[in-house]
Protein backbone atom coordinates (compact mmCIF):
# COMPACT_ATOMS: atom_id res chain seq x y z
CA UNK A 1 0.00 0.00 0.00
CA UNK A 2 3.12 2.49 0.38
CA UNK A 3 4.24 2.22 -3.15
CA UNK A 4 0.10 2.85 -4.01
CA UNK A 5 0.23 6.01 -2.33
CA UNK A 6 3.69 7.57 -3.05
CA UNK A 7 2.75 6.61 -6.76
CA UNK A 8 -0.55 8.69 -6.68
CA UNK A 9 0.81 11.49 -4.88
CA UNK A 10 3.36 11.43 -7.64
CA UNK A 11 0.37 11.01 -10.17
CA UNK A 12 -1.47 14.29 -8.30
CA UNK A 13 1.87 15.78 -8.50
CA UNK A 14 2.20 15.65 -11.96
CA UNK A 15 -1.59 16.42 -12.91
CA UNK A 16 -0.99 19.74 -11.22
CA UNK A 17 2.18 20.52 -13.30
CA UNK A 18 0.40 19.66 -16.80
CA UNK A 19 3.52 17.31 -16.76
CA UNK A 20 3.03 14.73 -19.73
CA UNK A 21 1.55 11.35 -19.21
CA UNK A 22 3.63 8.51 -18.90
CA UNK A 23 3.00 5.97 -21.27
CA UNK A 24 4.27 3.15 -19.03
CA UNK A 25 4.45 2.69 -15.85
CA UNK A 26 7.12 0.11 -14.28
CA UNK A 27 6.60 -0.10 -10.87
CA UNK A 28 3.06 -1.32 -11.42
CA UNK A 29 3.60 -4.71 -11.88
CA UNK A 30 -0.33 -5.94 -12.59
CA UNK A 31 -3.91 -4.48 -13.61
CA UNK A 32 -5.10 -5.03 -10.11
CA UNK A 33 -2.17 -2.84 -8.36
CA UNK A 34 -3.11 -0.20 -10.71
CA UNK A 35 -6.64 0.05 -9.72
CA UNK A 36 -5.40 0.06 -6.15
CA UNK A 37 -3.51 3.47 -7.24
CA UNK A 38 -6.42 4.68 -8.90
CA UNK A 39 -8.03 4.32 -5.64
CA UNK A 40 -4.98 6.04 -3.94
CA UNK A 41 -5.05 9.03 -6.85
CA UNK A 42 -8.63 9.65 -6.42
CA UNK A 43 -8.57 9.97 -3.03
CA UNK A 44 -6.10 12.45 -3.04
CA UNK A 45 -8.11 14.68 -5.65
CA UNK A 46 -10.77 14.10 -3.68
CA UNK A 47 -9.26 15.63 -0.16
CA UNK A 48 -7.83 18.34 -2.61
CA UNK A 49 -10.14 19.83 -4.63
CA UNK A 50 -13.33 19.23 -1.67
CA UNK A 51 -15.44 16.74 -3.87
CA UNK A 52 -16.98 13.46 -4.34
CA UNK A 53 -17.63 10.62 -6.01
CA UNK A 54 -20.44 11.11 -8.89
CA UNK A 55 -20.08 7.89 -10.29
CA UNK A 56 -18.26 5.83 -13.13
CA UNK A 57 -16.90 5.62 -16.30
CA UNK A 58 -15.92 2.70 -18.71
CA UNK A 59 -13.50 3.23 -21.63
CA UNK A 60 -12.09 1.29 -24.53
CA UNK A 61 -15.64 -0.44 -24.45
CA UNK A 62 -15.56 -0.46 -28.60
CA UNK A 63 -13.22 -1.57 -31.23
CA UNK A 64 -12.48 1.36 -32.21
CA UNK A 65 -11.46 2.99 -29.49
CA UNK A 66 -9.83 -0.29 -28.43
CA UNK A 67 -7.47 0.11 -31.89
CA UNK A 68 -7.24 3.57 -31.28
CA UNK A 69 -5.38 2.86 -27.85
CA UNK A 70 -3.59 -0.54 -28.63
CA UNK A 71 -5.34 -2.29 -25.68
CA UNK A 72 -7.55 -5.08 -26.06
CA UNK A 73 -10.52 -4.46 -22.98
CA UNK A 74 -12.28 -2.57 -21.15
CA UNK A 75 -11.25 -0.61 -18.52
CA UNK A 76 -12.79 1.67 -15.78
CA UNK A 77 -12.49 5.16 -13.51
CA UNK A 78 -13.86 7.62 -11.36
CA UNK A 79 -16.38 10.64 -12.07
CA UNK A 80 -16.24 12.86 -9.63
CA UNK A 81 -18.88 14.87 -9.06
CA UNK A 82 -16.92 18.88 -9.80
CA UNK A 83 -16.45 17.80 -13.51
CA UNK A 84 -19.88 16.84 -14.15
CA UNK A 85 -21.40 19.40 -16.46
CA UNK A 86 -24.87 20.38 -18.05
CA UNK A 87 -25.52 20.48 -21.82
CA UNK A 88 -24.72 23.87 -22.98
CA UNK A 89 -21.55 24.51 -21.10
CA UNK A 90 -18.86 26.08 -22.31
CA UNK A 91 -15.03 24.22 -21.47
CA UNK A 92 -11.94 26.02 -21.67
CA UNK A 93 -9.05 24.04 -23.61
CA UNK A 94 -6.72 26.10 -20.97
CA UNK A 95 -7.79 24.65 -18.29
CA UNK A 96 -6.72 20.87 -19.52
CA UNK A 97 -3.54 19.91 -20.27
CA UNK A 98 -5.04 18.00 -23.32
CA UNK A 99 -8.95 17.69 -23.77
CA UNK A 100 -10.01 14.84 -25.41
CA UNK A 101 -13.89 14.50 -26.15
CA UNK A 102 -15.48 10.72 -26.45
CA UNK A 103 -19.23 10.65 -27.04
CA UNK A 104 -21.22 8.54 -24.99
CA UNK A 105 -24.75 6.95 -23.69
CA UNK A 106 -24.88 7.51 -19.65
CA UNK A 107 -26.90 6.24 -17.26
CA UNK A 108 -28.33 7.20 -13.77
CA UNK A 109 -28.72 4.15 -11.41
CA UNK A 110 -32.12 4.31 -9.43
CA UNK A 111 -31.72 1.22 -6.84
CA UNK A 112 -28.39 0.35 -5.07
CA UNK A 113 -26.70 -2.75 -6.13
CA UNK A 114 -24.86 -4.81 -4.13
CA UNK A 115 -21.67 -6.68 -4.29
CA UNK A 116 -22.18 -10.25 -4.63
CA UNK A 117 -20.69 -14.18 -5.37
CA UNK A 118 -21.93 -14.67 -8.55
CA UNK A 119 -22.05 -12.75 -11.76
CA UNK A 120 -24.76 -10.00 -12.91
CA UNK A 121 -26.61 -9.94 -16.25
CA UNK A 122 -27.91 -7.29 -18.43
CA UNK A 123 -31.57 -8.08 -17.31
CA UNK A 124 -30.33 -7.32 -13.60
CA UNK A 125 -28.23 -4.06 -14.86
CA UNK A 126 -31.19 -2.54 -16.91
CA UNK A 127 -33.86 -3.16 -13.90
CA UNK A 128 -31.82 -0.48 -11.57
CA UNK A 129 -31.33 1.96 -14.36
CA UNK A 130 -33.37 4.99 -13.59
CA UNK A 131 -32.63 6.88 -16.87
CA UNK A 132 -30.30 7.28 -19.60
CA UNK A 133 -28.80 10.35 -21.51
CA UNK A 134 -26.44 11.47 -24.15
CA UNK A 135 -23.08 12.38 -23.01
CA UNK A 136 -19.73 13.97 -23.64
CA UNK A 137 -17.14 12.97 -21.90
CA UNK A 138 -14.12 14.99 -20.88
CA UNK A 139 -10.50 13.49 -20.62
CA UNK A 140 -7.15 14.42 -20.73
CA UNK A 141 -4.82 12.54 -21.80
CA UNK A 142 -1.67 14.64 -21.16
CA UNK A 143 -0.49 14.21 -24.30
CA UNK A 144 -0.01 10.52 -23.80
CA UNK A 145 2.07 8.53 -26.43
CA UNK A 146 -0.41 6.68 -28.10
CA UNK A 147 1.93 4.08 -29.51
CA UNK A 148 3.36 2.83 -26.45
CA UNK A 149 0.47 3.43 -24.02
CA UNK A 150 0.52 0.56 -20.90
CA UNK A 151 -2.93 -0.52 -19.79
CA UNK A 152 -1.54 -0.02 -16.01
CA UNK A 153 -0.39 3.56 -16.23
CA UNK A 154 -3.60 4.52 -17.78
CA UNK A 155 -5.50 2.73 -15.30
CA UNK A 156 -3.34 4.14 -12.44
CA UNK A 157 -4.04 7.54 -13.98
CA UNK A 158 -7.79 6.92 -13.14
CA UNK A 159 -8.73 6.41 -17.15
CA UNK A 160 -8.11 9.76 -18.06
CA UNK A 161 -11.57 10.73 -16.22
CA UNK A 162 -11.67 14.51 -16.77
CA UNK A 163 -15.51 15.08 -16.74
CA UNK A 164 -18.94 14.12 -17.72
CA UNK A 165 -21.20 16.57 -19.93
CA UNK A 166 -24.65 15.38 -19.38
CA UNK A 167 -28.01 15.52 -21.69
CA UNK A 168 -31.52 15.25 -20.41
CA UNK A 169 -32.11 12.11 -18.86
CA UNK A 170 -35.05 10.31 -20.03
CA UNK A 171 -36.93 7.21 -17.74
CA UNK A 172 -37.75 5.67 -20.95
CA UNK A 173 -35.70 4.89 -24.12
CA UNK A 174 -35.52 3.11 -26.94
CA UNK A 175 -33.55 -0.07 -28.14
CA UNK A 176 -29.98 0.93 -26.87
CA UNK A 177 -28.25 -1.69 -29.12
CA UNK A 178 -29.78 -0.30 -32.24
CA UNK A 179 -29.57 3.57 -31.67
CA UNK A 180 -27.20 5.89 -34.20
CA UNK A 181 -25.58 8.58 -32.50
CA UNK A 182 -23.92 11.26 -34.60
CA UNK A 183 -21.48 13.73 -33.82
CA UNK A 184 -21.40 17.46 -34.91
CA UNK A 185 -18.94 20.34 -34.90
CA UNK A 186 -19.83 23.45 -35.83
CA UNK A 187 -23.56 21.76 -37.09
CA UNK A 188 -21.65 19.49 -39.57
CA UNK A 189 -21.74 15.93 -38.74
CA UNK A 190 -18.57 14.55 -38.04
CA UNK A 191 -19.07 10.96 -37.16
CA UNK A 192 -21.49 8.49 -35.76
CA UNK A 193 -21.47 5.36 -34.46
CA UNK A 194 -24.48 2.66 -33.17
CA UNK A 195 -25.02 1.67 -29.18
CA UNK A 196 -24.23 -1.90 -30.19
CA UNK A 197 -20.12 -0.74 -31.06
CA UNK A 198 -20.25 -0.69 -27.18
CA UNK A 199 -19.74 -4.31 -26.32
CA UNK A 200 -22.88 -5.21 -28.35
CA UNK A 201 -25.07 -3.27 -25.69
CA UNK A 202 -24.25 0.22 -23.88
CA UNK A 203 -25.54 -1.85 -20.56
CA UNK A 204 -23.10 -4.55 -20.89
CA UNK A 205 -20.26 -2.38 -19.42
CA UNK A 206 -22.19 -1.88 -16.44
CA UNK A 207 -21.70 -5.71 -16.54
CA UNK A 208 -18.41 -5.98 -16.23
CA UNK A 209 -18.05 -2.70 -13.76
CA UNK A 210 -20.80 -4.46 -11.30
CA UNK A 211 -18.83 -7.41 -11.56
CA UNK A 212 -15.16 -5.99 -11.26
CA UNK A 213 -16.93 -3.95 -8.05
CA UNK A 214 -18.28 -6.57 -6.15
CA UNK A 215 -15.00 -8.38 -6.55
CA UNK A 216 -13.56 -5.25 -4.20
CA UNK A 217 -16.84 -5.80 -1.78
CA UNK A 218 -18.32 -2.42 -3.54
CA UNK A 219 -21.19 -1.80 -4.81
CA UNK A 220 -23.12 0.45 -7.16
CA UNK A 221 -25.35 3.39 -4.85
CA UNK A 222 -28.55 4.39 -5.95
CA UNK A 223 -28.27 8.25 -7.79
CA UNK A 224 -24.45 6.98 -9.46
CA UNK A 225 -23.66 8.16 -12.99
CA UNK A 226 -22.01 5.95 -15.16
CA UNK A 227 -20.51 6.47 -18.70
CA UNK A 228 -20.20 3.76 -20.89
CA UNK A 229 -18.03 4.29 -23.11
CA UNK A 230 -17.52 5.79 -27.04
CA UNK A 231 -19.55 4.89 -29.80
CA UNK A 232 -16.30 6.41 -31.58
CA UNK A 233 -13.28 7.85 -31.73
CA UNK A 234 -12.25 10.37 -29.02
CA UNK A 235 -11.65 13.75 -30.62
CA UNK A 236 -9.38 16.80 -29.49
CA UNK A 237 -10.29 20.17 -30.05
CA UNK A 238 -7.50 22.71 -31.05
CA UNK A 239 -10.17 25.92 -31.52
CA UNK A 240 -13.24 27.15 -30.12
CA UNK A 241 -15.96 25.38 -31.54
CA UNK A 242 -19.87 23.90 -30.65
CA UNK A 243 -19.59 19.90 -30.49
CA UNK A 244 -23.26 18.21 -30.16
CA UNK A 245 -24.17 14.93 -29.88
CA UNK A 246 -27.24 13.21 -31.27
CA UNK A 247 -28.53 10.08 -30.19
CA UNK A 248 -31.58 8.32 -31.92
CA UNK A 249 -34.70 8.53 -29.17
CA UNK A 250 -32.60 10.01 -26.63
CA UNK A 251 -32.20 13.73 -27.64
CA UNK A 252 -28.70 15.98 -28.31
CA UNK A 253 -26.20 16.80 -25.61
CA UNK A 254 -23.79 20.09 -26.29
CA UNK A 255 -20.76 21.17 -25.56
CA UNK A 256 -19.01 24.86 -26.59
CA UNK A 257 -15.56 24.89 -26.40
CA UNK A 258 -13.00 27.85 -25.79
CA UNK A 259 -9.27 28.51 -25.59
Amino acid sequence: MGADIEIARRLLREHKANERFRSREPEIATLGEAYQVQGELVELIKQDRGTSLAGYKLGLTSKRMQVMCGIGHPISGVMLADSIHRTGSAIHLSNFGHLGLEFEIAVRLGRHLEPRDRPFDIAEIQDAVDAVCPAIELIDDRHAEYGSLDVKALVADNAWSAGLVLGEFRSEWPDLESVTGVVCLNDEPIDRGSGRDVLGHPFNPLVLLMDQLAAEGKGLRAGELISTGSLVTTRFPVADGYYRFDVEGLGSVELEIRQ
